[in-house]
């Protein structure tokens, strides 16, 4: 747990998060990591991305100051810049930390509000689900269009980050309309199969009980998972335009999937792996060519 983690509440909060937000992005351009306008957040076992990117320069989050370390395997924990097209850079989140961690939404959201210090105009996020909708089977690549905060919390509680975004920030176009397009686009230039739909974020670490499932499933949610709400809601509070993708990795209980496992998890985003980098690739390659 960070030095952040004994509240977000009193005054001065701001300033002493955004002073270690600040302190992280100075090390990193330190260390030549600031320049792409694109950042990539990786979820579950989708860590493959980064190892693909050439001329590649990784800094272990343990080396970042008051950045969180994750403790889940699938995620490496390293922040890489590198180039993942001709001519396209970006930054690479190889793995989060998550809130059943521990962490609290603060440490959570650190690391994406610190690629917007350095830079970064666009994230596109990733994550592994569990599919709710009947046709998202295990392996389905879905955009994710809105989400349903069901965990309880929010990373823009407390005292208001002013230097970042404003106290009470409008999250209608919270995954960015025209992002969500270039996704389609992208899609049909990989090509693959791209679905659509609402994501809802538990609090984990238990994986959802059916009812919790149908709960879900009444309020509109497509697939549920543990993450990405919080990363979301901090960098449109922070003005990112945000693309987000979601590989449907199990069949959320009680709808017909058998026993959830982690191991199982890792092994269906292993196996959709060489579609997600395709994908991934092709949108950053498009975000950054419309950004040029």
């Amino acid at each position: 747990m960070s030095d952040a983690s004994a509240g977000t509440g009193g005054a001065g909060f701001a300033a002493a998060e955004l002073a270690r937000i600040d302190e992280a992005a100075a090390a990193l351009r330190a260390r030549g990591l600031a320049g792409p306008k694109v950042g990539v957040v990786l979820g579950s076992g989708l860590g493959a991305f980064a190892e693909r990117m050439k001329d590649a320069t990784a800094v272990p989050y343990a080396e970042i100051p008051h950045f969180p370390t994750p403790r889940v395997a699938g995620h490496a924990g390293r922040l890489v810049r590198g180039t993942v097209a001709p001519g396209v850079e970006a930054l690479v989140l190889q793995g989060r930390v998550h809130y059943y961690e521990g962490h609290t939404m603060v440490d959570v959201v650190r690391a994406v509000r610190t690629l917007r210090r350095l830079g970064v105009e666009t994230a596109v996020v990733t994550n592994a689900s569990g599919g709710v909708r009947p046709d998202l089977a295990p392996g389905t690549l879905m955009c994710i269009d809105d989400h349903v905060n069901l965990s309880g919390d929010d990373p823009l509680h407390g005292e208001n980050l002013d230097a970042l975004g404003p106290r009470f920030p409008d999250l209608s176009n919270a995954y960015d309309r025209r992002l969500r397009a270039v996704a389609d686009e992208a899609a049909a230039a990989v090509p693959v199969r791209l679905a659509h739909g609402v994501y809802a974020m538990t609090r984990g670490p238990a994986y959802e009980t059916p009812a919790e499932v149908r709960m879900a499933r009444a309020v509109g949610a497509d697939v549920v998972g543990m993450s990405t709400v919080p990363e979301v809601v901090a960098a449109a509070h922070a003005g990112l335009r945000v693309c987000a993708i979601s590989c449907v990795t199990n069949r959320a209980a009680g709808t017909g999937g058998g026993v959830i496992e982690h191991a199982h998890v890792a092994e269906v985003a292993a196996r959709v792996a060489e579609e997600l980098i395709a994908l991934l690739a092709e949108i950053v390659r498009r975000v950054a060519a419309e950004a040029s």
